[in-house]
């Protein structure tokens, strides 16, 4: 039997507003029907903010049976203005952003629906966000085509265990596959990573987004879909979140 989702907004304004972040901050929380509790996942956006293939992916994942939240990091202020600043949160840590993201993981630890173990999920800019929470109160964390930070190793220190997909035609991250496995290798924590040959960035996304009119020029430069490797990916995440969040935490074929 298909599992069926419900979702709402919620106001995490309260929260993200006492942690020096947004004074307004919208999330949106998708759950399975049926009753809980069930682990919680915190699912980043991609730049293009939260449209019709990031609620699908949060559906998914609730399908799945997790209870999601997704946080509107453009809430305060709308794209235009919101992006530069998230951009570069993204890519120093630190930022309003971040305690956007804290208000998200705190709203799921508070719900009695929650079982108390939270992952985190990111597309894009918001793998380059999952990326530099793994040092905080996660129990797994999936990257998405994140950039790598400047200071890698020191923002993966006890990081909890990492999933993590690269497109070998995305050319704005060469290399980033490579480099993520090298240092979590170094620090010995529990991962799964992977680059896809014949996918480029954004290939999780079931659908092309952004502009129509830029749509040709975002082929060219690789982002798009990739169906294929899609399937694969999704597959990894499953294992590992199941492993990780509704599991003990100990998995097989991976390295510890």
């Amino acid at each position: 039997m298909s599992v069926t989702t419900t979702t709402a907004a919620v106001d995490l304004s309260g929260l993200s507003a006492a942690r020096g972040g947004s004074r307004r901050l919208t999330g949106h929380l998708t759950r399975p029907t049926g009753p809980g509790p069930w682990p919680g996942v915190v699912v980043i956006h991609e730049a293009l903010g939260v449209n019709d293939v990031m609620h699908r992916q949060a559906e998914r994942l609730a399908r799945a049976g997790y209870l999601v939240v997704m946080p509107d990091l453009f809430t305060d202020g709308g794209a235009v203005r919101c992006l530069v600043p998230t951009f570069r949160a993204a890519l120093s840590g630190r930022g309003r952003a971040f305690h956007d993201i804290e208000a998200a993981r705190t709203h799921l630890a508070r719900d009695p629906d929650c079982t108390g173990r939270i992952g985190v999920i990111g597309f894009c800019m918001g793998g380059s966000f999952a990326l530099l929470a793994v040092g905080g109160d996660y129990a797994a964390a999936a990257v998405n085509y994140g950039r790598l930070p400047r200071h890698l190793e020191q923002a993966l220190t006890d990081s909890c265990p990492v999933v993590a997909s690269y497109g070998a035609r995305d050319r704005t991250l060469k290399g980033a596959a490579s480099g993520l496995e090298a240092s979590l290798d170094r620090l010995g924590v529990v991962h799964d990573v992977k680059e896809y040959p014949e996918a480029g960035h954004s290939f999780l996304n079931d659908a092309e987004v952004g502009p129509r009119a830029l749509r040709p020029l975002m082929r060219v430069a690789g982002i798009r879909p990739h169906p294929e490797s899609a399937v694969d990916a999704w597959r990894r995440i499953d294992d590992f979140f199941a492993t990780h969040l509704k599991g003990d935490g100990r998995q097989v074929g991976v390295h510890q």
